[in-house]
């Protein structure tokens, strides 16, 4: 009788604490040995001297959900699942999206009755809350997060999704009493309607003008505000889709004073710019996101935050649409850049679009890759040591990458997602993930899926150490309870 399920010889072991050489073995979807391995298994495959890294956590994508125009996005949980999978991410964490008016109960229920039947590979759930009524934050908030919920995201922008200040505060006060993150998207609601509306109001309505209206000051003032009412409560908090230089620098230095306050940033602030949406028509709806690319400055400040630690995770913010009237460009041609949707695909691109251009041009190491694309996701939203590693009796999620390889990135030919194109198209991508192993089980390999539809299994999160509060909420909050007032938290 064979030992283990699997074992993978001659691998370079990467993880954040150090690279090895030595094999890898698999039993019951977890590891069982790593280094020197003996004895035998039902499978080996030899790495031949290739890295191999623990499979990607994507904590930031949205599948199968609507955004706050109304339209559904063009991946389900199959070929979203699928898409990542082939691109090496083996867990992600994509929306359960609460619209006005909805029990977060009910949204939780249908995103999972959505889920269940399609994953591929395992998944967790961020809810997005848009309606902090009474009953959400007395009962229903609460009693997810003691689920396993444990981190939602608020908006500061879009009309829809939107919270005021004073609902962040009542969010943030919840999410440091019962152990919950708060992920936020920080730009300035009314600057961008402003811009906006003298832009259009002239007949400047072209995709290049969404760069415009979504000003750098917009997402640097939001991102100052969004600290600022975090440090009043005491209230840990991660800044997401990062792309702006000051707004950058701010979070550097709330770090610096050692508040709790987490980055992230995506594949299109280091690979895109503004410019790339000055095209014909609407030709150039398919490179809008929100916040925009910026330009070259912008895009090295994003690389100094990936190298020195600002940022933690780099999520790909998978929001895709197809390019027709019933996702990017809902009115075709007449399509304005305020209707435009917003958000580009890059679940499957994420870590190779990092390791070429990071790890192969010597701008982070390996070790940084694999915290900013696996560790640091798992820890920030308690799934560690469960996942984003490669250590004994983790699940045996993991990738083995071919360094050497060189890919053209076409859509039409390679990728998996159901977008219809890729704002990467024709990129020259040095490495790719040639083996794809999720709880011990070969998914990915020789360019073929072998993963059933709903064999992807749902985490429940703990509560994570990101979490919790560091103790010193604003001087007036703890001077309240001196002066007989009741404690808010």
């Amino acid at each position: 009788m064979a030992d283990y399920d699997l074992i993978i010889r001659n691998a370079r072991i990467v993880t954040v604490e150090r690279q090895t050489d030595g094999d890898i073995a698999v039993k019951d979807g977890k590891f069982a040995a790593v280094g020197e391995v003996s004895g035998t298994a039902k499978r080996e495959i030899d790495a031949g001297g290739k890295f191999v890294l623990p499979g990607g956590v994507d904590s930031h994508c949205h599948i199968e959900q609507k955004s706050g125009f109304g339209i559904m996005c063009a991946d389900d949980f199959y070929t979203g699942t699928v898409s990542a999978a082939f691109g090496g991410t083996t867990t992600v964490i994509p929306f359960a999206a609460q619209h006005r008016g909805m029990s977060l109960r009910q949204v939780v229920k249908d995103y999972h009755e959505a889920a269940t039947p399609k994953a591929v590979i395992d998944y967790a759930f961020h809810l997005i809350v848009t309606d902090p009524s009474p009953q959400a934050l007395g009962q229903e908030l609460p009693a997810l997060i003691k689920d396993g919920y444990t981190s939602f995201k608020i908006y500061m922008t879009y009309d829809a999704m939107k919270v005021s200040d004073y609902q962040m505060l009542d969010i943030l006060a919840l999410a440091r009493r019962d152990g919950a993150l708060v992920m936020v998207h920080a730009e300035n609601h009314d600057m961008i309607n402003w811009l906006a509306h003298h832009l259009v109001d002239q007949g400047h309505v072209a995709p290049k003008f969404h760069a415009i209206a979504h000003a750098r000051i917009a997402e640097a003032e939001a991102t100052n505000r969004a600290i600022s009412i975090a440090r009043l409560v005491d209230a840990p908090l991660l800044l997401v889709h990062m792309s702006e230089i000051e707004a950058i620098e701010t979070l550097r230095q709330a770090q610096k004073k050692g508040l709790k306050i987490f980055g992230e940033t995506c594949p299109q602030y280091i690979a895109l710019t503004s410019d790339d949406m000055d095209k014909p028509g609407v030709q150039g709806a398919m490179w809008c996101c929100s916040p925009p690319p910026r330009d070259s400055a912008a895009q090295e400040a994003v690389w100094e935050a990936l190298k020195d630690g600002t940022f933690q995770t780099f999520s790909s913010d998978h929001a895709p649409y197809q390019f027709n009237e019933g996702g990017k460009i809902p009115k075709g041609d007449k399509t304005t850049f305020k209707e435009m949707a917003n958000g580009v695909p890059g679940l499957e691109l994420r870590l190779p679009l990092l390791f070429s251009e990071g790890v192969q041009k010597g701008r982070i190491t390996m070790q940084q890759f694999v915290a900013l694309t696996a560790t640091n996701h798992a820890k920030l939203y308690g799934l560690y040591p469960k996942k984003g590693t490669i250590a004994v009796g983790s699940d045996a999620d993991f990738a083995i990458w071919d360094a050497d390889k060189q890919v053209t990135v076409r859509w039409k030919e390679m990728l998996h997602d159901n977008v219809g194109y890729s704002p990467y198209e024709g990129r020259e991508i040095h490495g790719w993930p040639i083996t794809v192993v999720s709880r011990g089980r070969v998914v990915v390999e020789n360019g073929k899926l072998d993963a059933a539809r709903g064999s992807g299994q749902f985490l429940p999160r703990a509560s994570p150490d990101s979490a919790k509060p560091l103790g010193n909420p604003a001087p007036e909050l703890q001077a309240m309870s001196r002066f007989g007032a009741k404690p808010l938290f």
